[in-house]
């Protein structure tokens, strides 16, 4: 039995050690800037706890600090910004059926008027993979995108 726990706390221990924090699995913020020189799992999971319990990604995002990006489109609009962070899965979808409350809210945010709606909707439809162009896109990059759009 003792070798048993002694094999799988070495297991844990050399799983837990090995491994640096990754900016891509933590998301930029405050939990990556103090765990990012620490290496382990232990060190992810409290780098992604910092930044999920304390909301400090959206902050990061919308004013381009711990080493998140801030998008170059939209200066002035935080709003947007933090619709977009927050609401990334749901926008993706709707963006995806090319409509939805999201897509509307997003048109509300940008001041897209009533009569170009159905044509912004279309547009964000037909570019999805320009948009979302993998699982671990920045909110700063959808936004970028589509203001260029």
């Amino acid at each position: 039995m003792k070798k048993m726990l002694a094999i799988i706390g070495g297991v844990t221990l050399f799983c837990a050690g090995s491994l640096a924090v990754e900016k891509s699995n933590t998301g930029c913020g405050l939990g990556y800037v103090l765990m990012k020189d620490q290496k382990g799992i232990l060190f992810e999971a409290l780098a992604v706890t910092t930044n999920g319990t304390s909301a400090n990604q959206t902050f990061g995002i919308t004013s381009g600090t711990s080493e998140c990006e801030r998008p170059a489109s939209f200066v002035k609009n935080e709003k947007l910004y933090k619709f977009v962070s927050e609401n990334m899965d749901e926008l993706a979808q709707d963006i995806a059926r090319g409509e939805g409350r999201y897509v509307e809210t997003l048109a509300d945010l940008m001041h897209i008027p009533a009569e170009s709606r159905f044509e912004f909707y279309t547009k964000l439809k037909n570019n999805f993979d320009k948009i979302f162009p993998s699982e671990e896109v920045s909110s700063a990059h959808v936004i970028d995108t589509i203001a260029t759009l």
